[in-house]
């Protein structure tokens, strides 16, 4: 079946948001279209329909295709847990941790793995548009890739190359990566894409037709910044777009060293009552703080050091003396705990870490991890809400006596005695609308709502974007 592959001359150039935009336009032609990436780096994932795991950005460009998210749209899955080591996703389970000089041992494996899952989309569907990952001018890595020209060869589909005109030098960009590019890899680029120009694309004319000179290749179109990018959901903590309120709730969150699931915070950042930091290292809590939250991570007890390294842990018990509130979803949730341990050394060296002391509660990491949509109930509001759970680990103790919510009668998560520590496992609670109205009404503060909505909308405002100032109908046509 038909395919087209968007691969960038660098990371963060924008190809998830252009194959997002680009499956919510062959969706609006009437083509069954799903999205495809090989393999991702990202600690942001989501649960599938069939019990597994894939990256965040796979999640938007399938609802941009109207499809429920399926293991198959993110072959292979890497989640960073230290520098040099990550959890190895296959097909939505994890199969293994490894050191990242360990890998290309795994690649006869996970070229097979990621053969099979297109494979697989392409029976099912009409169209499939392939995300590559990095850049394939990492020609160091093309003897053992599977992200970009390994496979694009592997599987003959066409690519389209994407450079990014903010952050400078994109001419270089362009013709560079066809510098260096093996003949045979050079020639599967069938045309490119200047994307996030700011300003009036006419002045970029010149620069436009050297490129097609330099390269050979055709241009498909210059795609002006799209100002509403930031209302998706973010790709990188730091992404998350976090508008300059004088007022408003403020709400911190730690930007932990393996923060994972940092999506949760979306839906509160777009809130107009709502002033959301992301707060990075070596920067201290705000005094005026209102809630902080402890959000995911793919290390919690490496986390836990780094917490206490950036001198958190003192700002936290400050912040309860004033008063303050502090919500813990899945990692940290555990780290809010007693003791966190790894008997079998899961996310780390084995052993056990002390927490912050915040719940009566103990964690135990286990070798079974919990993958789940599910339907819980708010125990503070009454409030139904959706959410999910994608974590390793159980948690028990004496605070879950006051659960954070119920499902299907059972308590999950725990509450502090004087209720102003919380944490649950559950991950996004905040996109469901009635818990999130629920949640700020606690603090006086009233919800917008239509969050879900508000997405759709903006994936349809992307695909028209890219339909004025692209050649949307050419890139299409290109796929094979």
């Amino acid at each position: 079946m038909p395919a087209i592959m968007i691969q960038g001359t660098g990371s963060n150039v924008g190809k998830s948001l252009l194959v997002a935009g680009l499956c919510r336009a062959a969706r609006a032609r009437g083509i069954d279209v799903a999205p495809f990436k090989p393999q991702n780096m990202s600690n942001n994932a989501a649960v599938t329909v069939d019990g597994g795991e894939i990256g965040r950005a796979q999640a938007l460009q399938a609802l941009a295709c109207g499809l429920p998210l399926h293991s198959d749209m993110n072959a292979v899955l890497l989640k960073p847990q230290t520098d040099t080591g990550a959890q190895i996703i296959v097909q939505g389970k994890r199969i293994a941790t490894a050191e990242a000089r360990d890998y290309a041992a795994q690649r006869p494996r996970l070229m097979t793995a990621v053969l099979d899952s297109f494979r697989r989309l392409s029976q099912r569907h009409d169209l499939v548009i392939v995300e590559g990952a990095g850049s394939p001018a990492e020609i160091n890595l093309r003897p053992r890739d599977i992200a970009n020209m390994g496979f694009a060869r592997a599987a003959n589909v066409p690519v389209v190359l994407a450079a990014d005109i903010d952050r400078g030098g994109v001419i270089a960009q362009i013709v560079g990566t066809q510098a260096v590019l093996d003949h045979d890899d050079a020639a599967m680029i069938r045309g490119f894409v200047v994307n996030r120009f700011r300003g009036d694309p006419a002045l970029f004319e010149d620069g436009y037709a050297m490129i097609s000179d330099h390269t050979g290749w055709p241009g498909l179109g210059v795609l002006p910044w799209f100002a509403d990018a930031w209302k998706l959901p973010a790709e990188d903590a730091f992404d998350i777009a976090t508008p300059k309120r004088a007022k408003g709730l403020h709400i911190v969150c730690f930007a932990l060293s393996r923060i994972a699931n940092f999506d949760d915070l979306d839906p509160l950042a777009q809130e107009p009552g709502v002033r959301l930091t992301m707060l990075g290292p070596c920067r201290a809590l705000p005094g005026d703080t209102d809630v902080v939250i402890l959000p995911g991570t793919k290390s919690t007890r490496g986390d836990l050091a780094f917490l206490r390294a950036q001198g958190w842990d003192i700002d936290l018990a400050a912040h309860l003396r004033r008063g303050g509130h502090v919500l813990g979803i899945c990692g940290g949730y555990q780290m809010l705990g007693d003791t966190v341990s790894d008997p079998q050394g899961i996310e780390g060296l084995a052993g056990t870490t002390q927490g912050l002391g915040l719940l009566r509660l103990d964690t135990v990491m286990t070798g079974d991890k919990r993958l789940t949509e599910t339907t819980a109930t708010h125990a503070a509001s009454g409030q139904p809400f959706r959410g999910y759970e994608i974590h390793i680990g159980r948690s028990d103790g004496a605070d879950r006596a006051r659960p954070f919510a119920h499902i299907d009668d059972q308590p999950e998560g725990a509450v502090s005695a004087d209720g102003r520590v919380q944490g649950s496992y559950l991950h996004g609670m905040f996109r469901d609308d009635g818990f999130r109205a629920a949640w700020l009404a606690q603090f006086g503060v009233a919800s917008r709502g239509g969050y879900d909505a508000g997405v759709l909308r903006v994936l349809d405002d992307l695909a028209a974007h890219m339909e004025r100032h692209l050649d949307v109908a050419g890139i299409l046509s290109l796929a094979r």
